[in-house]
């Protein structure tokens, strides 16, 4: 009753309007499984392709009805009557199926969509929760939310150079107390923001994105924030960075426009040890771009011990540039993007190599996401300890949490707090 009836797939709308894949995979037991992807503006070169149509009749060329054709006449019929319960058959075969490396042939967003699916209608097959299924009795632990609160770079219509400015409430007792303090100090940030005549209008992954005097200004105001909700900054909250910096990188500097600077990595290596010593960070994601390995590791060698050093970009959820990664020492965690390798089976054994490896594991939503709370269940399956999802606002971003809220009331599950961090409290 496990075998695979019929996959299909259809065109919906992404948090940013923009078309993405939806797949339904049916059993013969009745089981069903669901699942929509998600699509990054911030891409890593060496992500999985994701296919779009590139007609510019429809949807400005982001059309996905070739990716949906993919599923529909190719992928589906292959997978008639294979056990659901085998993920990692299905992905071997989807794989096979592409033949290339990085997906270009049939579209990691069409070979996602359908490894996700199998997956929740294997869950609902066994009658357990997606976490359950996914991570067994050892699927035990709640993340510590990395929440986005500013947005800046290609994430916002503003002029902040930084992408991604975070707080962290890993000094609270659950995740429900996490999401309180966080969604607290937003709210607070947002009073802050307006008494001082800045928009409150927001970015991709909901946070605010007015214009800024300087790159570290929001800093000082995510600070303020923490201070007047009744938080204390290094002790309840801490702060996080997402820099994206091979957006900002060229001809070997990187340029902060709102600044007016260009620094060598060794410089800016030197901005982000002034910042770290005068604000709570404790994580700091693409600090440096995804070429320049050089620039990682001496970063990496000289704050590795005081805060969380986080590569996106430079690994995209691939095994092989995560191992290299690990051969230079070039950061001490990873970013966990199901769509940037595009399987399920692969992602598990992404997370498995750096935590084996002794690197911590951040899973990630993508700025152009859905309603689906995938990620949310992977997180605790993988006892990966963090999750970032953006602001605590817009439904798509409020799913994963109010998702993890299910999970610690469902599961009594550990939070997993200040000890998941490297830097000494």
């Amino acid at each position: 009753m496990t075998e695979i009836t019929e996959i299909i797939a259809r065109e919906v709308l992404d948090s940013r309007g923009n078309p993405t894949v939806e797949v339904d995979c049916f059993t013969a037991s009745g089981s069903r499984g669901r699942a929509l992807v998600p699509s990054g503006a911030s891409t890593g070169t060496y992500e999985a392709l994701e296919l779009r149509d590139n007609d510019p009749k429809r949807y400005g060329g982001k059309g996905v009805l070739k990716a949906i054709k993919n599923v529909n006449e190719i992928i589906g019929p292959k997978l008639i009557d294979v056990d659901c319960l085998n993920q990692t058959l299905i992905d071997k075969t989807l794989l096979e199926l592409d033949g290339t490396p990085n997906k270009s042939n049939l579209g990691a967003n069409a070979i996602l969509g359908v490894s996700m699916a199998v997956c929740r209608a294997a869950a609902q097959y066994l009658q357990l929760p997606l976490y359950r299924y996914l991570g067994g009795a050892d699927a035990r632990t709640l993340p510590v939310p990395l929440l986005n609160v500013i947005n800046g770079g290609v994430h916002a219509p503003n002029n902040l150079d930084v992408q991604e400015y975070m707080v962290v409430p890993a000094g609270a007792d659950s995740f429900a107390e996490a999401i309180r303090c966080a969604a607290e100090v937003y709210q607070t940030l947002k009073k802050i923001l307006t008494a001082k005549g800045l928009s409150a209008t927001i970015g991709d992954e909901g946070g605010f994105a007015p214009n800024f005097n300087s790159n570290e200004e929001p800093l000082e105001l995510i600070m303020q924030a923490c201070e007047k909700a009744g938080y204390e900054p290094g002790d309840d909250i801490f702060l996080a960075l997402d820099v994206a910096a091979s957006e900002l990188y060229n001809d070997k500097k990187y340029e902060f426009k709102l600044d007016k600077q260009k620094y060598a990595s060794e410089e800016l290596i030197e901005i982000y040890a002034k910042w770290v010593d005068n604000y709570p960070i404790i994580s700091i994601e693409d600090g440096f771009s995804q070429d320049d390995w050089d620039g990682w590791a001496a970063f990496t060698k000289k704050l590795s011990k005081k805060i969380q050093i986080v590569g996106d970009d430079i690994f995209v959820t691939n095994i092989q540039r995560v191992k290299d990664g690990i051969e230079k020492s070039a950061a001490n965690a990873v970013l966990i993007k199901l769509n940037q390798i595009g399987s399920v089976t692969e992602t598990l054994e992404c997370i498995e190599l750096a935590k084996s490896s002794g690197l911590r594991t951040v899973i990630s939503h993508r700025s152009g996401e859905t309603e689906d709370t995938f990620i949310a269940d992977l997180a605790v399956a993988t006892n990966a300890g963090q999750i970032k999802t953006g602001a605590p606002a817009r439904s798509e971003r409020t799913a994963k949490y109010n998702q993890l809220l299910r999970i610690e009331e469902e599961s009594g599950g550990k939070f997993a707090g200040k000890e998941v961090f490297t830097r000494t409290f």
